[in-house]
Parts: C-alpha cells; structure tokens; sequence
C-alpha cells in the first residue's frame, strides 16, 4: 500500500490544537481504513511531527510539551503534504528564517502545502501565498494584509484552497482544514467517519464564516460608509436597494457601488446578504420563531430566498442549522 508523508511542523508556544487537531485527522484516518465500508483506499498516511527548531521537544502554549522525534531539518523522504502550525504572534516566524528558507526550497517538490492559524505568514514570507487568496486568523488577517500587498487575504472562511496552497484560521479550523484534504484524497464518506470519531458537531466547509459578529471585521475607515453600514445592520427589513443607498449618500449608484467595494470588499447586496445571513442566524439560535417569521424579519421576503442564502454562506439549510445549534 502506497503511504503518503504528512509533515506538521510544530512551531514553539502554539497553540496545541493547532498541531494535534491535523494530526489527529491523518492518524484517524489510517485507523478508519480497514472498515469495511473504506476498503477500497488504497493510501495510508504516515503522519509526522516535526519541530521547527533544533530543540526537538516543543512547548506549547498551554504547558504541553510535544516530544518530536526529527526536526523539520531531518527530514529526508519526499513530503506529500506539508502544515505549518501556527505561533502567537505573527512577527515570530522572524525568528525563524532557516524555516522560510527551508519551505522555498522544498515547496516545489510538495505535492500540497498548508498553514494553520498565524502559520500563514511563514507561507508568505516564503512567497508562496504571491498573487493567491488567503486566510488566517481574523484578529492577524489585516496584518497579513497590510504586511503582504500582493495577497488577496479574507478574514471570513475558516480555510481557503488556491490551487496546491491551502491556508486555514486558528485553532480548530485546522481540523476542518485536514478533513478537507482527506475528502479530497478519499471522498466524503471517510471524512464524514473521521469527523464522527472526533466528536466533532458539525463538519465545517471552507466558506464557513471564522467568526459571528460580521459587521464589526468589515466597518470601513471612511465615516460616511461606515455610518451607512451601522444603519443598514439596524434596518435589514427595509428594501434595501442600491439606488436607495445611494441616495442616502448622495451618490450616483455606478459611484456608490465602487467606494462600498473598495471599502468592504464586497458589493452591497453581499454585503447586505452576509448581514441578513447573521442575523437570521442569531434568530435560529435564540428564538423559535418560524422559518417564515426569521425571513420576514431578516428582510429575506421568504423562507426560500433565506434557504438560497444560507446553503451559499454556510452552506446548510436554516433548518438543518436550527437543529444543530437552536436553543431547547
């Protein structure tokens, strides 16, 4: 049987999630091949996990310490698939340039390379994340930003895949991240069991927002925008146009549409949608208002328009998300 080299590159005081979630996907799903229903995978994983010094006993932030059998330095086999976990600050991987060097020397002969939480700056740094989307954790995103002009960095998804680049959020995004890639290597059904043995509540898709509170990430520096978005948070039942907008800001909607871009990042109406999307969900959470009644106070206009909206920010049903995370 053909096995595949995962390396997780523990960085010192990380998180500990950010290194044993990912591990404990891959070795789950060695453990789940020989079930019946699994047979026919035909790759196995070996999964390693390497310091990112010459100190090979890593300690975490929480007072763990992760004993390493190699440094990343050490390793000598082809690497499949290559994570770097994150640190607590994104200006430590200025502490480790050998690691920079070492990923641009060996990322050309990695089949996928991935980060998680702040690992993403270390994937910059290196110039692998040039011209591609990416994430990273939302309180770092506007530093990745700003530090990196060249990357189109959103602080909404939990992960994001360009091309054989993947980036993910903090903590237990890294997780979902690896279930990812195991679906993507053996189809839903073994990272749907994966998900199952970790006890893990809902399996996350990638577009899943990385926090709740949207409107207070994305509130522009520009007073009159800024102004207009806390407005239209408290009047999402209204019809909320772009040429009604506009003439809240006496400008011409073609001008409108442009400055609201530049400054969110997205048009109005998504922007209008994400909003309606959180705040149809706090309804589904705290409430039990029928689905009609959530949509009618959202500004959806109908259950159906709020179901289309749903399955595309998080991708599920308000149904399916009431049942999951509505209270009792």
């Amino acid at each position: 049987m053909e096995k595949r080299l995962v390396v997780i590159v523990a960085m010192p005081d990380a998180l500990t999630l950010d290194i044993i979630g990912p591990a404990d996907v891959f070795t789950g799903a060695n453990h789940f091949y020989p079930s019946e229903i699994l047979k026919k995978i035909e790759v196995e994983y070996e999964v390693l996990t390497v310091s990112a010094t010459e100190d090979l006993d890593v300690s975490t932030r929480s007072g763990i310490v992760i004993r390493t059998k190699n440094s990343v330095y050490q390793i000598d086999k082809q690497i499949d698939t290559l994570l770097i976990a994150g640190f607590p600050s994104h200006r430590e991987w200025k502490s480790f340039p050998k690691l920079v060097e070492w990923v641009k020397l060996k990322a050309p002969g990695i089949r996928r390379i991935g980060s998680v939480c702040i690992g993403a700056f270390v994937l910059a740094e290196a110039g692998l994340l040039k011209s591609r989307r990416a994430t990273t954790h939302w309180m770092n995103c506007h530093e990745l930003n700003s530090s990196y002009e060249d990357i189109r960095v959103n602080p909404d998804p939990i992960f994001v895949k360009d091309d054989n680049v993947y980036t993910s959020a903090g903590a237990s995004a890294g997780i979902d991240l690896a279930l990812a890639m195991v679906e993507e290597d053996h189809g839903p059904e073994l990272a749907l069991t994966i998900a199952r043995y970790l006890v893990l509540y809902l399996r996350r898709p990638g577009n899943q927002s990385q926090f709740s509170n949207l409107l207070s990430q994305q509130l522009s520096s520009k007073k009159p925008i800024r102004e207009l978005q806390l407005w239209i948070a408290k009047h999402l039942q209204e019809n909320l146009n772009i040429e009604n907008l506009s003439n809240r800001l006496a400008m011409s909607p073609r001008n409108f549409a442009r400055v609201f871009h530049l400054e969110t990042g997205c048009t109005p109406a998504r922007y209008i949608e994400k909003l309606r999307v959180e705040s149809g969900r706090r309804f589904l959470e705290e409430t039990r208002f029928s689905l009609d009644e959530v949509a009618e106070k959202c500004g959806f206009g109908s259950a159906d328009t709020m179901r289309k909206a749903f399955l595309r920010h998080l991708d599920t049903s308000p149904s399916y998300y009431r049942n999951l995370f509505g209270s009792s």
